[in-house]
């Protein structure tokens, strides 16, 4: 994992589909997710080489019960497509975050990421901004790499 850092990112209009429920450690969850987002996608031709996919949260687990933690798994679009059925669009707001890329070896690392990037965030007292949801943007497909591994950039929003 590399150090954490701070950056502006810009706001992103994202088709999405979102879940309600325990998703911890649970990639089949993301799965099906993804799964509903790419058979919506897929006809309409609209998943270019600048899409960027990502999961963005709005729950902080060490707090909600599980089975009300609340994800969305997101794709970037262009600001005139139209979704439909459970495909919702929405515009993830920009801003200062802190940000960190990690290449990951099972998907039960993730929770170690983000505990990182917020203890980060802790000891160079930076605030979270709770208002705008932290988020995972995924750098490439697990599928595709040699040993499965996941390559996301974690991105917690600060004040």
């Amino acid at each position: 994992m590399k150090e954490p850092s701070i950056k502006e990112l810009e706001e992103r209009t994202v088709a999405y589909v979102s879940s309600t429920g325990n998703y911890m450690g649970k990639a089949e969850v993301f799965g099906e997710l993804f799964d509903k987002l790419f058979k919506w996608a897929d006809p309409k031709q609209i998943i270019g080489p600048d899409t960027i996919l990502l999961s963005a949260y709005f729950d902080d687990p060490a707090v909600t019960p599980p089975d009300e933690l609340t994800v969305e798994v997101c794709m970037t679009i262009d600001d005139d497509t139209e979704p439909e059925g459970e495909i919702k669009k929405k515009k993830i707001p920009g801003g200062k975050y802190v940000t960190m890329t990690a290449e990951l070896t099972r998907p039960e690392e993730y929770e170690n990421a983000w505990e990182k990037v917020v203890g980060w965030i802790m000891q160079n007292n930076f605030e979270m901004d709770i208002s705008r949801p932290g988020y995972e943007i995924y750098l490439n497909s697990p599928e595709e790499h040699p040993l499965n591994h996941h390559i996301v950039e974690i991105c917690m929003p600060v004040k």
